[in-house]
């Protein structure tokens, strides 16, 4: 399982993933900074990358596109990346059963 991390997550969320034995990496090691959504869609695409972002525009553009590419959809607000990490921490295992299971869009919240 492969995960690409938006750019308004922190990259220290990319390598908590990698830590836990799945590959990760961040926008910003492939695309430059404000890399447009299309552009981030079609890269995971083409790597069968899960999206996980806070962005809704990832949402719209699976609704509008079925077999593109899975997106863990995050909702919560801004938070320190500590707590960002823990409370991801406390939700993965949900994600990967979810991931597993065939669900194609993760709305965490």
């Amino acid at each position: 399982m492969r995960f690409l991390v938006d750019a308004q997550l922190p990259p220290a969320l990319a390598r908590w993933i990698e830590s836990r034995g799945y590959m990760a990496e961040h926008v910003h090691e492939f695309a430059p900074i404000g890399a447009s959504d299309r552009a981030i869609w079609e890269y995971a695409g083409a790597n069968n990358a899960v999206i996980v972002s806070k962005d809704e525009d990832f949402f719209v553009l699976k609704s509008m596109q079925p077999d593109g590419p899975t997106v863990v959809w995050i909702r919560i607000g801004n938070t320190r990346k500590v707590e960002l990490l823990r409370w991801f921490e406390s939700l993965f295992p949900a994600i990967v059963s979810a991931l597993e299971r065939g669900e194609k869009i993760i709305e965490i919240s």
